[in-house]
């Protein structure tokens, strides 16, 4: 069982990076009170690059506070706050390695379902000001995940139970090889196809 510790929204805007101009949405800020989610985003949030994000089967990405922790001592860093990696739910428990595709959560009036880990993206290292944000995603077994939205509905940060919803996966695949397949992107860093649609 986890909880949701904030929900994070922002929309994109053009950030000077390297000597040049990149469109993004990775700045995310909290928001107090109940928020509307719905079949493609979070509402008063967005995405620059929508061909490496969002979408239905990228419509929430989900970060966990102890990752945060993780990274607070790793980096040495005590700035790091909900939303810095991107995320729109900061979520204790439901770790990268507890998680599978397919596995499908209740949280306040909406459901969701597990679709892959977070595709590691230069955004992230920007975004902290880390350049090699994105190689020690992947080599920390820490990148975070994408839920799809199953039903539309209100969450609010704080009060919320992250429990499995009562059908807890929406494939036929065994949960060991939904696992499987979530450990082996999770460690290459690449994303995978979702196995589910509709």
């Amino acid at each position: 069982m986890g909880k949701l510790v904030s929900v994070n929204v922002g929309m994109p805007k053009n950030v000077r990076w390297r000597d040049k101009t990149v469109y993004t949405g990775i700045w995310k800020t909290p928001v107090h009170g109940p928020v509307m989610v719905r079949r493609l985003n979070v509402d008063g949030d967005g995405q620059g690059d929508l061909a490496g994000h969002g979408g239905e089967q990228r419509a929430v990405m989900v970060y966990q506070s102890e990752s945060y922790d993780f990274w607070k001592t790793y980096l040495g860093r005590t700035d790091l706050r909900p939303g810095h990696f991107g995320e729109n739910f900061t979520v204790t428990g439901l770790a990268d390695n507890e998680v599978c595709i397919g596995d499908r959560y209740r949280i306040g009036d909406a459901e969701f379902e597990v679709t892959q880990p977070r595709v590691t993206c230069f955004r992230v290292g920007l975004r902290l000001d880390e350049p090699d944000m994105p190689n020690l995603l992947v080599s920390q077994h820490r990148p975070g995940f994408y839920f799809r939205v199953i039903t539309e509905g209100r969450v609010r940060a704080g009060t919320t139970s992250c429990g499995p919803a009562a059908a807890a996966t929406g494939s036929a695949l065994p949960r060991s090889t939904r696992c499987s397949t979530y450990r082996t992107a999770t460690s290459s860093g690449c994303a995978r196809p979702s196995m589910f649609r509709g």
